[in-house]
């Protein structure tokens, strides 16, 4: 069975033609979204995902604003509220070394060089220069790790095992 990857939700239509807005939990909205794409979309309760031809694709406040093909109006897509839009693993694309997709950062148990174990990556933030890297400690605790060379020694997202370097003042 074909492997899916969620890119966003659809939380609400927009306007009347037919354009549904959509929280992204994506790393490449600008491919994703792009003309022509085909996205999958999984409604709860329902066994078949529908496919569905990117039209149109704008940005709007923090929401991504999409149409597709043969729905132009906001009836046509008022249906579609809730749905989850997946791509197959087959689109995930190649990445370049050193970048990786949320979903196989999340989960990682990190350590530093030491041996000593931090905790589970539980969340990426991503405010700007570096993404961060949320981890969840045994006591429950989070430490935010940014995503920079220094620090970031080694991942290996198939023993699910992320290495730090702590640096001073890091892990106070």
């Amino acid at each position: 069975m074909e492997k899916y990857f969620n890119v966003g939700k659809i939380v609400n239509t927009h306007g009347i033609r037919g354009e549904v807005r959509v929280i992204s939990r994506t790393d490449f909205p600008e491919e994703r979204y792009k003309i022509g794409n085909t996205l999958f979309l999984f409604m709860p309760g329902s066994k078949e995902p529908e496919e569905l031809v990117v039209k149109s694709h704008r940005t709007h406040k923090n929401f991504n604003l999409l149409t597709f093909e043969g729905f132009e109006n906001v009836n046509q897509v008022e249906r579609m509220k809730g749905g989850i839009l997946k791509v197959p693993e087959t689109q995930r694309g190649e990445l370049e070394e050193g970048e990786f997709y949320f979903q196989d950062i999340i989960g990682c148990n990190m350590f530093t060089t030491e041996g000593e174990e931090l905790g589970k990556v539980i969340e990426i933030l991503t405010p700007g220069a570096n993404d961060v890297w949320v981890v969840k400690g045994a006591k429950g605790k989070e430490v935010l790790i940014p995503y920079i060379e220094d620090i970031v020694k080694k991942v290996d997202v198939k023993e699910k095992v992320i290495i730090i370097e702590p640096m001073e003042g890091l892990l106070s």
